[in-house]
């Protein structure tokens, strides 16, 4: 008998990604894995054929695929970033949005 295990989708499509993308992707993966609540990270471009701009996205693709959330700040050519604090019960600030009454 095979074993069954259920994982979540972003998982499964991480661990069967091919090619040069999904090699960067486990690459910045390791980055922001590497963080704690009270760290940052800091990512500089080499200039090696990367600009900063395609440092940001793959670490936004990286972070969107872990399911975290990250604040990513850019100065000059470096890259800063954390873990983003939840906002409890998925409640947001400020005004709330408007309803449509039915008349």
């Amino acid at each position: 008998m095979p074993k069954f295990e259920v994982l979540s989708k972003s998982k499964a499509e991480l661990k069967t990604a091919t090619g040069k993308r999904a090699e960067l992707t486990k690459e910045y993966l390791g980055y922001i894995q590497g963080l704690r609540k009270d760290q940052a990270g800091k990512l500089t471009a080499t200039g090696d054929g990367e600009s900063i701009a395609s440092v940001r996205r793959r670490l936004g693709s990286a972070a969107r695929a872990a399911g975290k959330d990250l604040v990513i700040k850019r100065t000059g050519n470096d890259l800063y970033f954390w873990l983003a604090n939840r906002v409890p019960n998925g409640r947001r600030r400020g005004r709330p949005r408007k309803t449509e009454t039915s008349a």
